[in-house]
């Protein structure tokens, strides 16, 4: 397995959630961990944690809907650790209602999030990547970019497209070095799902089993290769297809 000592990951949503427990996950196999999110607080508890265990953390207050946070998140890494070879493009916003009633407002919002900013994210770093001719983004995506879940039509659209945006990147920069992967977890015990109707958490997901999965994708041998999406069931989905 590959080693992850002494390289360099950006985790956009990396407060809680997936993302705190990729960015604790790879700092424990010797990574520097740089996590960006539009709170502080929670970033730098998150650092906290990761500099307790003996890693190198940095928190980066930035919104990845927004093009120049996203360029002075990466900048900002190379500035603290001096190479960036993986990214996860984990943050995101849930939501969404039926079509015919869904607010302009909230599907503007949550596009914005899910899908905008992953794209500005893959903008400002695969320039980077080709020229060293390495990199690994990996996108955590959804289920819900898999399945149709009848009444979450804004956020399921937008990690179908998120599904199609980095099946693009893999396609243009497979030649570079560059991999990429699609995570598609099912129902994931997370502060996101916690009011979800029905929920059962001993039949969910855990943050630590996405967490699991992207360090076997950063770490796995050359000679695995991968389709995408690749899917991470729970053992009970409450949600309903039609």
């Amino acid at each position: 397995m590959t080693s992850l000592n002494k390289q360099t990951a950006l985790i956009t949503g990396g407060s809680s959630g997936i993302g705190a427990a990729i960015a604790l996950a790879l700092a424990r196999e010797g990574a520097n961990i740089a996590i960006s999110g539009r709170r502080l607080a929670p970033l730098e508890a998150t650092v906290a944690q990761i500099e307790a265990a003996g890693g190198r953390g940095l928190a980066i207050q930035a919104d990845v809907s927004k093009a120049a946070d996203v360029q002075r998140m990466v900048d900002a890494t190379l500035n603290r650790f001096g190479v960036l070879r993986i990214v996860i493009n984990n943050a995101g916003i849930g939501g969404g209602d039926y079509i015919h009633r869904q607010s302009i407002e909230d599907w503007d919002k949550i596009m914005a999030v899910n899908l905008r900013g992953p794209f500005l994210v893959a903008r400002a770093v695969l320039p980077l990547m080709r020229a060293q001719r390495q990199g690994h983004i990996i996108a955590i995506s959804s289920g819900s970019g898999v399945d149709y879940f009848v009444g979450n039509g804004a956020y399921g659209v937008s990690k179908h497209a998120l599904n199609a945006l980095h099946e693009f990147i893999r396609r243009e920069n497979e030649d570079f070095g560059i991999k990429v992967d699609v995570v598609c977890p099912g129902f994931v015990d997370t502060p996101m799902t916690a009011d979800y109707p029905g929920l059962n958490l001993e039949k969910c997901l855990t943050a630590e089993d996405v967490a699991d999965l992207t360090l076997w994708l950063l770490t796995r041998p050359a000679r695995v290769n991968l389709g995408a999406p690749i899917r991470i069931r729970p053992m009970e989905n409450p949600r309903k297809t039609s």
